[in-house]
């Protein structure tokens, strides 16, 4: 008895997965995505994060696609299947007779169509103009849908809406074939083309940054093999997961639906924020790094002088004097002579106070998300290399407030809640029965904000004070005593009083710079106006591009500071 035949192997399509590590997803030597920039950036622009859901985060990031290589079936070759799917259809059908039949039937209800007689020169123009929109507008004129007529006009709307659909696919892909099609094939013809067309792109888009979520698995599984969609399925839970934890690592918190940013997650936002704008910076040619000042201070330095009368105890090389007394006397003590001194580095405080345009107008050209950036990056460049100034933030609108760090990515333009063209009002806010809800927000106030700034720069202990003004026009709002005047197109009374703002905190010895960004309203006045008040302090003025403030602000605060220790 001979033994039974080897059995064949089982059909199927067998994957082979190259260049992935299921332990280290994705490969441990790739970068993680930046997710807590893409909150940040949603943040800035909508002043929460409670329309941030996973789906939009995941969206927002990028992830190479070489990171999962051999995760999942290959997405070139199913948009390859999807084009072959596709190629085979126009290759096997033409569409006249489907044309011809979805005319034919078009007319064929218009003819057995009977309108009232009132309604038939109305009847006659829909017909002719065959407008879908028409047949509605004369199916609720019978106003009786109950009606024969009525019936006959929904029979018509339909065939109507086939005629132009297959008119829209002969007409969308080329076909090729020689299959007559009638108008229901046509019509099945059509939705899938169309289903392929949309897997395509989202099977490219995904080739584009990893985001498989945005793949119909549901529709795809019409097309691909099913060991291919399960693949592709466990691809998408395993980088929506990994999503997930990078999201918790860089500090973003997901609570009820939606993600919380944690102070971790803005510092990391702001490092990035300032090697982006210093890794652009020429190094030959920014003085970023220029040489110390020596003097007496409290930062220490390696280089090292001889002790001299009058020397701080507290800055003693140890070290370096012993090994000087051990040269000189074999150690038995050590003197004068053998002390080393560690010299410092002189580090003048400056404080400054930046005063954010949050009217109305800043909505444009989203020029509110640059100021808010600039503001953040500010913060970072002093907290890191700066620690002893001074930094305080004020939000400028009808009326200007301090605002805390933790508050800037909240800020919003104004709503404008007044449209006239010309706004003539007065109200004294020292009247019990009248409060802030009450007043117009979307106005420009720079004279309490210069104000503010420079009773908090009063108490600063340094002779180093400055103003920088982001705004894109001249101050709309001012207050006289406890009057608060909102006066648009800008008035005079308003700018003169913004000037005597401006001289009191040159006598103070406040210097103000202001960054003047483009706006559609922008004139010659608020160019004139800008330079007056900046050569009232010995300031200047900047005309900048909004997404280069940032950018510019930290370049100027660096080269004041170098001004300022020189």
């Amino acid at each position: 008895m001979k033994p039974d035949p080897p059995k064949a192997a089982q059909g199927g399509v067998i994957h082979s997965y190259q260049k992935y590590d299921p332990r280290h997803f994705p490969s441990p030597t790739a970068p993680p995505p930046d997710l807590a920039s893409a909150a940040m950036e949603h943040m800035l622009f909508y002043g929460n994060t409670r329309r941030l859901t996973p789906e939009e985060l995941a969206n927002a990031i990028h992830i190479d696609i070489s990171q999962i290589a051999g995760l999942g079936p290959s997405l070139e070759a199913l948009i390859q299947k999807l084009l072959e799917r596709k190629r085979k259809i126009l290759e096997t059908y033409e569409t006249r007779s489907a044309l011809t039949e979805a005319g034919d039937l078009y007319k064929r209800a218009v003819r057995h169509a009977k309108p009232p007689n009132e309604l038939r020169p109305l009847f006659k123009k829909v017909v002719d103009e065959e407008q879908v929109s028409d047949f509605e507008k004369l199916f609720y004129a019978i106003n009786d849908d109950t009606s024969p007529f009525a019936q006959e006009l929904v029979g018509l709307i339909e065939r109507l809406g086939d005629k132009y659909q297959v008119e829209e696919l002969a007409s969308k892909y080329e076909f090729t074939g020689r299959e007559a099609m009638n108008v229901p094939t046509a019509l099945e013809v059509k939705e899938e083309l169309e289903a392929i067309d949309r897997l395509i792109e989202q099977l490219k888009e995904a080739m584009k940054n990893a985001q498989v979520a945005i793949v119909d698995l549901d529709a795809l599984a019409q097309f691909a093999d099913q060991a291919d969609v399960e693949q592709l399925r466990q691809m998408r839970d395993q980088i929506e997961n990994y999503i997930r934890e990078e999201a918790e690592r860089q500090g973003l918190e997901a609570s009820k639906g939606a993600f919380n940013l944690t102070p971790q997650a803005m510092k990391l936002f702001q490092s990035r924020i300032l090697t982006e704008i210093f890794d652009s910076l020429q190094a030959a040619r920014s003085g970023r790094h220029t040489g110390p000042i020596y003097g007496e201070g409290a930062v220490e330095s390696m280089k090292t002088k001889a002790y001299e009368f009058g020397d701080s105890a507290s800055h003693v090389d140890v070290a370096q004097s012993l090994v000087n007394a051990v040269a000189r006397t074999g150690g038995s003590r050590v003197s004068a002579d053998d002390l080393e001194i560690h010299l410092t580095r002189n580090n003048p405080k400056c404080a400054t106070s930046v005063l954010l345009d949050m009217s109305g107008s800043m909505r444009y050209d989203a020029q509110y998300v640059n100021a808010k950036r600039m503001a953040l990056a500010l913060d970072a460049l002093i907290r890191r290399e700066y620690p002893g100034d001074h930094l305080s933030f004020f939000e400028v609108a009808s009326f200007a407030k301090q605002r805390h760090f933790s508050e800037l990515a909240t800020l919003l333009p104004k709503p404008v809640t007044i449209h006239s063209p010309r706004v003539r009002l007065k109200a004294d806010m020292s009247r019990k029965d009248i409060t802030e809800i009450d007043i117009p927000p979307h106005f420009t106030n720079i004279q309490h904000a210069l104000q503010l700034a420079r009773r908090v720069l009063s108490v600063q202990d340094t002779p180093n004070k400055q103003i920088i003004l982001l705004t894109d026009g001249l101050p709309t709002a001012h207050f006289e005593g406890t009057e608060l005047f909102l006066m648009y197109p800008p008035d005079p009374r308003t700018e003169e009083a913004t000037m005597r703002e401006a001289r009191q905190c040159a006598r103070d010895g406040i210097t103000i710079n202001i960054f003047l960004l483009p706006s559609w309203s922008q004139s010659s006045e608020d160019v004139a106006f800008a330079r007056q008040i900046a050569e009232q302090t010995g300031g200047r003025v900047f005309f900048t591009a909004g997404n280069d403030v940032d950018r510019f602000v930290l370049w100027d605060y660096v080269s004041h500071r170098r001004k300022v220790i020189g």
